[in-house]
């Protein structure tokens, strides 16, 4: 039946293909996973977030996770990020069916070798990850971008025309706040870096955010955030936020609306620190 299913699925889509284009391969998700190279992190703690991916990806529960969508595929890219210029691709669009086709993507990442740049800017990071998706040669049943970050917006566009620029494609974003920080630009970061994150980042239908607190959990909470998103599955554990949620977890009273300029407010008051034209 599962077979029979797919077949259909991936029929309908050949079938929605307009005249003379060429029809892209359908997969359950598109998934873009941006990651925070910024220099407010430390070595170690991109030494742990790079470990952590890579682990992730080849993960049995991963494996499993994929192997139950409808087509039994997805499709996923990586790339690190910091200003608005400063992107790096880890890899570029690759399907996943198997763990073989895990395994070869773990080991990239766990040979990569990320370097901290300067500045935060979540809104590049976003339209770049949208822009990846609108040219991907696979097309995902959902389309997905999965931004980790350690501060607020503080280069290029506000984030929230971003944001609305993506989920008007409809594409959902999630989030994933690293709320720990001993790297040397810490002095940029905010305490309520979830609140952040759940009201100005992510969005779209199922969105939801991971906060980490402690460098510990990061391996952990990778591994749950990409089964949930490759499975479209409702967050259920509490340590998962669905957006939309934070009045109710004691962020803010819904009648204050949270600053989501809060970071280039910041990077106005302090930018002497680093002489940054």
């Amino acid at each position: 039946m599962t077979g029979w299913i797919r077949a259909a699925l991936a029929a309908a889509a050949l079938l929605v293909a307009s005249p003379g284009a060429q029809a892209r391969e359908p997969v359950d998700v598109a998934l873009v996973l941006a990651v925070d190279v910024s220099r407010s992190m430390s070595r170690r703690e991109l030494t742990i977030q790079r470990d952590g991916y890579a682990a992730a990806l080849n993960h049995p529960d991963v494996i499993r996770a994929i192997g139950q969508g409808a087509y039994g595929r997805i499709a996923v890219t990586m790339f690190e990020w910091a200003g608005e210029s400063a992107i790096r691709e880890v890899f570029g669009w690759t399907l996943v069916e198997t763990g073989a086709d895990a395994d070869r993507l773990s080991a990239i990442v766990g040979s990569s070798s990320p370097v901290g740049l300067r500045r935060t800017s979540i809104s590049g990071a976003i339209l770049h990850a949208a822009k990846l998706l609108d040219e991907a040669p696979f097309d995902g049943f959902r389309k997905v971008i999965d931004i980790s970050g350690d501060g607020p917006n503080n280069q290029g566009q506000p984030v929230l025309p971003a944001r609305e620029a993506a989920l008007a494609n409809r594409i959902v974003i999630n989030g994933l706040p690293l709320m720990t920080s001993d790297g040397p630009g810490g002095g940029f970061n905010i305490a309520d870096l979830d609140a952040y994150y759940s009201e100005c980042v992510i969005g779209g239908p199922g969105s939801f955010l991971v906060p980490v607190t402690s460098w510990d959990q990061f391996p952990e909470a990778i591994r749950r955030k990409l089964i949930l998103e490759i499975g479209g599955l409702p967050p259920v554990e509490q340590s998962v936020i669905p957006a939309q949620s934070s009045p109710g977890l004691g962020f803010r009273a819904p009648s204050e609306p949270y600053d989501c300029l809060i970071g280039e407010k910041i990077w106005d008051q302090r930018r002497w620190m680093f002489d940054d034209p």
